[in-house]
C-alpha cells in the first residue's frame, strides 16, 4: 500500500526534487557519502537504482548475488520512506538506456544535480564517466564520492609517483595517510520535505527481478544494512581479538563473515574501521593482534580496488605479470568439472567447492587452497576458475576475486611466489586437523579416522584423485621458471 504524500513545512505536498541519488553496490543509508551529502539541505531527493540486465550476464553476478540485491532493495525501500525519499527501480535491458532515463527524470522533476558514489572497475567507470559528460553538458551538476576504500584511487604512490603493485609497500603508505582522515562514519540523511511521488511497494520490485534467475539464501545471508551492523558488533564483540588465528580454520566460526555485506555496500569500510579502532584504543596497526589483522584484510580490500584502475588490463582479462601470458595453460573441461563440482579426490578441495555450491559462499582459507590446486596441480587457466567463482559468490566483487585469484595463480601484483605452492593436504592436516570441516559436506568420509581422511584410502562413494600432487607440482613450478628465463 502507498503511504499517502504529507505536507512539507510550507503545507504543500512537493512534486520538485533538486537531487538524484544513483544508488549501484552503496544499498544503505548510514554512511552513504552520495546520499548524506545530497541530503544536507532538505531541498528534496529522489533515489534511484538500475537492474541492467546486460550487465548482470557480461559481468557474471551470481543468481545469488542477484537474489541478495532483490532482498537489499526491500529494505532500503523502506529505510528512504523513513526519509521521504522515493526509491525509483527501473529494469533496463543495457547500460545505453541508463542516460535516457536520467535525463526522463531530470525533466520531469526538475532535477538540478546527481549523487553517485564511484565505481573502479573499467567498465563501471567508463559508465558513470559517460554519464557525467552528458548530464553536465545540459547544466546538470554531478557529483562523485568515494565509498568503496578509505583512501581514493591515485592517491596512494611510491617515491616516484607510481601506484604500488607489492602489499606491504601500499599499506604502510596507506597507514600514513588514513591517519589524518575522519574515521567517523557519517550518520543518518536529515528527513527530506514531504512529496507526491508514490513510493513502490514490494511487489512492483519483486516483479522487476521476475525473469532473472535468482537463488535464495536469506537463511543464510539475510539481507540489510541492520543485519549487517548486527553481523559486525558481534564480531567485535566475540571474535576478532582472536581473529589472526581462528581465521584460518574452516571450522570455526572465525571470520566476519562481512564480505557479501562489504561488496553490496550494506555496510562500508569506513563502519568497519571505525569498529575495529574502538576495540583496539584508536590503534591502528598496534594492539591487538587479532584486530590488526581485520584491519590488515581491510587494506586489502583497498588495495584491489586501487589495482582495477592502476592497472586497468585487469579488468580485461590480463594477467598483471604480462610474462606469464606464454604459461601453457590447460582447458580440460573434464578436469575443470572435477574441480567444479568437488570431485578431485582431495578431500579439503572437494569439500571448500561443495561449501561454495551449498552456501555461495567459501572460508578465504580455502579460497588459496582451491585456485592454487587448479592452478598449480590442475594447470587450468586462473580465468576460469575467477570466472566460476563469480558465477556463485554472493560477495562477488570483481577487484577482491580478481585480486585472490591472480595471486593464488602467480599471474598477478604481489603475487604467491610460483614456486610456493600450497599442498593442500597438509593444508587441511594443519587447519582442519580432525577433518571436522571435511565430514560436514563429504558424507562419504565420516567414517575415516583423523590420520586417514586428508588423503583417504580408495573409499566407496569417494572418487580416486585426479592428479598427483607431487608431480604436478613439479611441472608447474619447471614451466613457470622457464617463463622466468
Amino acid at each position: 500500500m502507498t503511504p499517502p504524500a504529507s505536507k512539507s513545512e510550507h503545507g504543500k505536498s512537493i512534486t520538485r526534487f533538486q537531487k538524484i541519488v544513483w544508488f549501484r553496490n552503496d544499498l544503505r543509508v548510514y554512511d552513504n557519502p552520495a546520499l548524506y551529502r545530497a541530503a544536507e539541505d532538505e531541498q528534496g531527493v529522489l533515489a534511484v537504482y538500475f537492474i541492467c540486465r546486460d550487465f548482470i550476464k557480461n559481468h557474471v553476478v551470481a543468481p545469488a548475488r542477484v537474489d541478495f540485491i532483490r532482498r537489499h532493495l526491500l529494505l532500503l525501500n523502506q529505510d528512504l520512506a523513513e526519509l521521504n525519499i522515493p526509491l525509483l527501480v527501473f529494469d533496463v535491458e543495457n547500460v545505453s538506456e541508463v542516460i535516457p532515463q536520467l535525463q526522463l527524470l531530470i525533466s520531469k522533476y526538475n532535477v538540478e544535480q546527481l549523487f553517485f558514489n564511484a565505481e573502479y572497475p573499467i567498465d563501471e567507470f567508463e559508465r558513470d564517466k559517460k554519464v557525467a559528460e552528458v548530464l553536465r553538458a545540459q547544466g546538470v551538476i554531478v557529483k562523485r564520492f568515494h565509498d568503496r576504500v578509505m583512501i581514493p584511487p591515485g592517491m596512494v604512490r611510491n617515491g616516484k609517483g607510481e601506484p604500488y603493485k607489492v602489499f606491504t609497500a601500499f599499506k604502510n603508505n596507506w597507514l600514513e595517510q588514513v591517519r589524518g582522515l575522519e574515521l567517523q562514519p557519517l550518520k543518518k540523511p536529515k528527513l527530506q520535505p514531504a512529496h507526491k511521488v508514490a513510493h513502490l511497494g514490494d511487489d512492483a520490485i519483486n516483479q522487476l527481478f521476475a525473469n532473472l534467475e535468482l537463488r535464495d539464501l536469506s537463511s543464510l545471508w539475510p539481507a540489510g544494512e541492520k543485519e549487517a551492523s548486527k553481523r559486525l558488533k558481534q564480531f567485535v564483540k566475540n571474535r576478532i581479538e582472536g581473529y589472526q588465528t581462528a581465521r584460518d580454520f574452516p571450522n570455526q566460526d572465525g571470520t566476519s563473515q562481512l564480505s557479501p555485506y562489504l561488496a553490496i555496500g550494506s555496510i562500508s569500510p569506513r563502519q568497519c574501521i571505525a569498529a575495529a579502532l574502538q576495540a583496539n584504543n584508536g590503534e591502528l596497526d598496534s594492539g591487538n593482534a587479532g584486530v590488526t589483522t581485520w584491519i590488515s584484510e581491510l587494506i586489502w580490500r583497498d588495495f584491489y580496488q586501487h589495482v582495477v584502475v592502476d592497472f586497468p588490463s585487469v579488468c580485461k582479462f590480463k594477467a598483471m605479470q604480462k610474462h606469464t601470458e606464454a604459461f601453457p595453460w590447460k582447458y580440460d573441461q573434464k578436469l575443470f568439472d572435477a574441480w567444479c563440482n568437488g570431485e578431485t579426490g582431495v578431500p579439503i578441495v572437494d569439500a571448500a567447492m561443495l561449501q561454495l555450491k551449498e552456501t555461495g559462499w567459501m572460508h578465504n582459507r580455502l579460497r588459496m587452497v582451491v585456485a592454487m590446486y587448479l592452478t598449480k596441480n590442475l594447470q587450468i587457466d586462473w580465468r576460469m576458475g575467477e570466472h566460476y567463482f563469480m558465477t556463485q559468490l554472493i560477495d562477488g566483487d570483481f577487484p577482491a576475486n580478481n585480486g585472490g585469484w591472480q595471486w593464488s595463480a602467480s599471474t598477478g601484483t604481489d603475487a604467491a611466489p610460483y614456486f610456493r605452492i600450497f599442498n593442500p593436504i597438509s593444508q587441511s592436516q594443519r587447519f582442519d586437523p580432525e577433518g571436522a570441516f571435511i565430514k560436514g559436506y563429504l558424507p562419504a568420509l565420516k567414517h575415516l579416522p583423523a590420520k586417514l581422511i586428508h588423503n583417504p584410502p580408495p573409499t566407496p562413494g569417494y572418487p580416486l584423485p585426479i592428479v598427483d600432487l607431487s608431480t604436478s607440482r613439479k611441472e608447474t613450478i619447471a614451466l613457470f621458471s622457464a617463463l622466468k628465463a
